[in-house]
C-alpha cells in the first residue's frame, strides 16, 4: 500500500492571510489521520510566511503518524529539526520570491554545503529525504549523501502535458535505478486527483506528498456544510 504524507501549509497560508488563529494546521492534521493519512508535511520556511514554529511543535506532540518536515539546509533550520525532532527530514531549496518550490534541490552542485547538515540530522536518528530531479546524478548525490530517501520532484510532470508520458518515462527509470541503490522512492509537487494515477503504475515510488490539490477540494466538499451549520446558528438563535 502507498502511503500518502498530507502537506499542511496551505492551511497555514489561509490562516496568516488574516493573521489569525484559525484555521489551524493542527486540527487539520488531526482530521487528515482521521482520512487515513500516513503521514504530515510541513515546510518551516526561512520567512516563516505559514507555518510557524509553534506548528510544529504542536504537531510533534499531537499526530500519530509520520512528521516530515520540510526545510532548507541551514544551520538554523538543522537546529530547530534537532530540538523538536520530527521522523524525516526533507532537504529543499528554497528562494524568498517563490510562491511555493521551484525545482529540485541540486545536491551535485551544493552536496559538499548540504553533507554537514545531513550527516548531523542522522545522526540524531532522524531519517533524510531530499527533493531531487528524476536526474541519475541527483541521485548517485543523494547515495553520497547517506539520503535514507528521495522525493521525486513531479513539478514538470504536472505541468507539460505534452510531453508528460516521455517525462513519466524518465521518472520511472529514475524510480527503478534509486530503489535498486537502496533508496527509498516517493514523489511529489503539482499532484493531484487524475494525474497521481499513472504514478501510482510506478511500483518503484512507494509514497507521495500531496498538499494543494487535497487543501483545494476540500474546501469544495467541506464548503455546503459549513454554510448549512452558519445557517443553523443563525436560525437556533435569532
Amino acid at each position: 500500500m502507498r502511503e500518502l504524507s498530507v502537506n499542511l501549509d496551505h492551511i497555514a497560508t489561509l490562516r496568516e492571510a488574516r493573521k489569525e488563529s484559525f484555521p489551524d494546521p493542527v486540527q487539520a492534521a488531526v482530521l487528515a489521520e482521521l482520512g487515513g493519512a500516513d503521514g504530515i508535511t510541513v515546510h518551516l520556511r526561512q520567512d516563516r510566511r505559514h507555518i510557524k514554529e509553534r506548528d510544529l511543535r504542536l504537531l510533534r506532540q499531537t499526530i500519530k503518524t509520520e512528521l516530515n518536515l520540510e526545510m532548507a539546509a541551514t544551520e538554523e533550520m538543522r537546529d530547530i529539526a534537532l530540538d523538536i525532532k520530527p521522523d524525516v527530514v526533507s532537504l529543499v531549496p528554497e528562494s524568498p520570491e517563490e510562491v511555493t518550490t521551484q525545482g529540485g534541490l541540486d545536491l551535485v552542485s551544493n552536496l559538499s554545503k548540504v553533507m554537514p547538515i545531513a550527516q548531523v540530522l542522522k545522526k540524531a536518528g532522524i531519517e533524510v529525504s531530499v527533493f531531487i530531479e528524476a536526474e541519475r546524478p541527483q541521485i548517485e548525490a543523494a547515495l553520497k549523501l547517506g539520503a535514507d530517501r528521495i522525493e521525486i520532484n513531479t513539478d514538470l510532470y504536472s505541468k507539460d502535458i505534452e510531453h508528460r508520458e516521455e517525462i513519466l518515462r524518465g521518472i520511472g527509470a529514475s524510480a527503478e535505478f534509486a530503489t535498486r541503490e537502496g533508496l527509498i522512492v516517493h514523489a511529489g509537487h503539482g499532484i493531484d486527483y487524475k494525474n497521481i494515477i499513472p504514478l501510482l503504475k510506478i511500483s518503484e515510488i512507494t509514497g507521495f506528498s500531496i498538499g494543494f490539490s487535497i487543501i483545494a477540494r476540500a474546501v469544495f466538499i467541506g464548503l455546503r456544510e459549513a454554510v448549512v451549520e452558519m445557517k443553523r446558528i443563525m436560525e437556533i438563535y435569532s
